[in-house]
């Protein structure tokens, strides 16, 4: 009976080894993205100018294909699982460009031609893009506007930005946590692309 018990097992380890690399295979990977439903995007006040959006910068420790999140004071986990749909820089480029074109209720006119007319160029540098599910999405830049064509003089500003948006739990919660993060970030540039093409604008907060 032992020989026989032990034969089993030997013939059955292969087959169990088999079904667990199955079951690894065939867990499921969420994709996310930042740009957020066209419903919940901010509308436009007035209208502004239209942009050019350049490519965003964002830190190096997050700029990963996995949502990075912190845990405790020192560490952070990078969930294989859980993964950006883009780039997270494209991610966040990408959102600001469909929130920014919202509340200005003009076009990224990044790429095209648009001869002498007066257009905002924008340029955000992500500093700080920190996660923690069920307790906040962080994100801090520092964004400068640049109006310039037409007759008018060129005129530019720049800020930074920091907003604190606490999240429920789990990860669709911490995702639009960000969303919202970037659409106020998008509201307090369009209202300096606003203000710069009256002809003055000051810092959010200044």
């Amino acid at each position: 009976m032992t020989c026989l018990i032990h034969l089993l097992s030997r013939r059955l380890a292969p087959i169990a080894a088999a079904l667990a690399l199955g079951a690894c295979a065939s867990a499921p990977t969420h994709y996310y993205t930042l740009i957020a439903p066209a419903a919940e995007a901010p509308a436009a006040t007035s209208p502004g100018l239209p942009f050019e959006l350049l490519p965003v910068s964002v830190p190096p420790q997050d700029d990963q294909p996995q949502l990075v999140i912190r845990q405790g004071g020192q560490g952070v986990a990078l969930l294989d699982g859980h993964r950006w749909i883009a780039p997270l820089g494209d991610e966040i480029r990408g959102a600001l460009s469909a929130d920014l074109a919202q509340a200005l209720g003009r076009p990224d006119v990044s790429g095209l031609a648009h001869q002498d007319a007066r257009v905002a160029r924008i340029k955000v540098d992500v500093r700080r893009f920190d996660s923690q599910p069920g307790g906040y999405a962080l994100l801090e830049a520092a964004w400068s506007v640049r109006v310039l064509g037409g007759d008018a003089p060129e005129r530019t500003l720049a800020c930074t930005s920091r907003f604190n948006q606490p999240v429920a739990g789990g990860y669709d919660a911490l995702v639009q946590g960000h969303q919202q993060a970037l659409g106020r970030l998008a509201g307090e540039v369009a209202d300096a692309v606003r203000a710069l093409a009256a002809g003055s604008a000051r810092c959010p907060g200044a």
